[in-house]
Order: C-alpha cells, then sequence, then structure tokens
C-alpha cells in the first residue's frame, strides 16, 4: 500500500515530510519546528505517529519536544548520542517499518558524522510504490550538503552510494535549495543540455509556488555536479576554475565542494 507524502514548510527552506497513510496515521520526517506540523495535522485532521530524524542538527530536531509533550508517539534516528528524544537508534544495516513499508538505513556521514537516510526499495510493478529516499542533507536537488563534520572523502563515498541507487528512487531531501544549486551547476557544467533544461522547469514551479521536490536519482545523475564526479566536461571545466589538475573523481568533488562554499 502507497504513501501520501506531502511537504510541510518550515523556516525559510526547509521541508518536515509527511507520510500518510490510509488509516490516517503520519510519520514526519526531520520537524525542526513543531508549529507547522501541528497545524498542519490539526487541518486535516490527521494523526502523528511517529517521528523520523535524519541528524542532529537543531532545524531538524527542534520541533521534537512540542510535538512529543503533544502525543507519545516513537521517535527514529541516529546513534552517536546527540538526540536526547529517541527511542530508537538506527545504523548501517538496520530495517524499520514505517506505516507498511520497509526502510533500509544507510549511513551517509559528511554533512555530519551521524548522518543517516532511510530507503524504501519500492515494489516490482510499475503501478506499485516507487522506490523512496528521505536523505537530510546530504543529497539536495542540484547539490550536496555543506561537510561540517566530516571530510570529502566521507562525503563523496556517502553521495557514492545515493549515485548508485536505482533510477527511479524519489529524492525527498530537507531544504529548498533547489534553483541556486542549479545556478551554480550551471556555472560548471555549461554545456549540460538535461541542465538547462531542468533550471527552466525548476524555476517555473518555484514562479506557482511549488516546491521543486522530490526529484529522482536519474534526474540527480544527469544534473547535479557532485554526482558527476566522472564527467570529462565538468573536470575541464573546473581545472579552469580553480587552476589546478583534478585527476579523480574525489578530487573532482573536492574542488566542487570548495567552489561552492565559496560562492
Amino acid at each position: 500500500m502507497g504513501l501520501t507524502i506531502t511537504p510541510i514548510p518550515a523556516f525559510n527552506d526547509n521541508y518536515i515530510w509527511a507520510l500518510q497513510d490510509s488509516n490516517r496515521q503520519v510519520y514526519v520526517v526531520d520537524p525542526g519546528d513543531a508549529a507547522p506540523v501541528k497545524a498542519w495535522l490539526q487541518a486535516q485532521q490527521l494523526h502523528l505517529a511517529g517521528i523520523l530524524i535524519t541528524h542532529h542538527h537543531a532545524d531538524h530536531t527542534g520541533g521534537l519536544d512540542e510535538l512529543l509533550a503533544a502525543a507519545s508517539v516513537p521517535v527514529y534516528g541516529p546513534a552517536g548520542g546527540h538526540i536526547r528524544q529517541l527511542d530508537h537508534t538506527l545504523g548501517e544495516g538496520d530495517r524499520i517499518t514505517v506505516l507498511g513499508l520497509d526502510f533500509d538505513i544507510m549511513e551517509t556521514p559528511g554533512h555530519t558524522l551521524d548522518h543517516i537516510v532511510y530507503f524504501h526499495r519500492g515494489d516490482n510493478d510499475d503501478a506499485g510504490q516507487p522506490p523512496l529516499l528521505f536523505c537530510g542533507d546530504t543529497l539536495f536537488a542540484g547539490g550536496c550538503g555543506r561537510i561540517f563534520e566530516g571530510d570529502p572523502p566521507m562525503m563523496y563515498n556517502s553521495l557514492q552510494r545515493l549515485a548508485a541507487l536505482p533510477a527511479p528512487t524519489r529524492v525527498y531531501c530537507a531544504h529548498e535549495y533547489t534553483l541556486a544549486n542549479l545556478a551554480f551547476a550551471a556555472g560548471t557544467d555549461p554545456d549540460n543540455h538535461d541542465l538547462a533544461q531542468r533550471q527552466v522547469s525548476e524555476r517555473r514551479k518555484r514562479e506557482q509556488q511549488r516546491p521543486t521536490l522530490p526529484s529522482t536519482i536519474s534526474l540527480e545523475q544527469r544534473t547535479n555536479p557532485f554526482l558527476r564526479c566522472h564527467s570529462a566536461s565538468l573536470q575541464k571545466t573546473v581545472q579552469q576554475r580553480v587552476s589546478q589538475k583534478v585527476d579523480t573523481g574525489l578530487e573532482l568533488f573536492t574542488a566542487l565542494r570548495r567552489l561552492k562554499d565559496q560562492a
């Protein structure tokens, strides 16, 4: 049975993802602020059944206390000791069932050391539930998270693992950074026709006040420079920008991330 997945906007650019089943039960992902979650649940007359956390930053966990004061529900999140409200700590290879769907846990350190993502493999038939990825701040539409606690090899390896997920996987990241990410991407990958088309499409969505998410792994493989570190044309452009050779995928990723941090 499929889920209805709804973005609840929070702060300036966060999305708190709400997963709803046919019984009107809801799990939310990374509730940095309780107020919009409570308002949405009340407006839809839905019931909070659980909470999923990808990492410990406050804009992903700040609403936990208020939500738990209103409803005693399980909280799942990464081991590491940063999040005191967790009932269930998760790590690489764990599997949980959320509203009838199984999610595999992958550790994706880089943005933080404790970052995890939730991946549902989907159904085999085309009419069934597609693969789903709730990836917090590891992979963004057209970009990736800043490296705060890890290092470039960690983040590169984490992104390589996500890039290898099935192409139809729907990517639910936690921020509406898409237009800025694609503007940076276009400067590093100017001959990418798919990227140019995506900029037009995503800009139109934002003009209509629609989210640019979810993305797909297939779309990210074609347009996200941080997943395209095998591209010769991207390598050439980045080498010119940084005035040095970048011979490996990791070196190209590291140079790209440094350029994005300076943008």
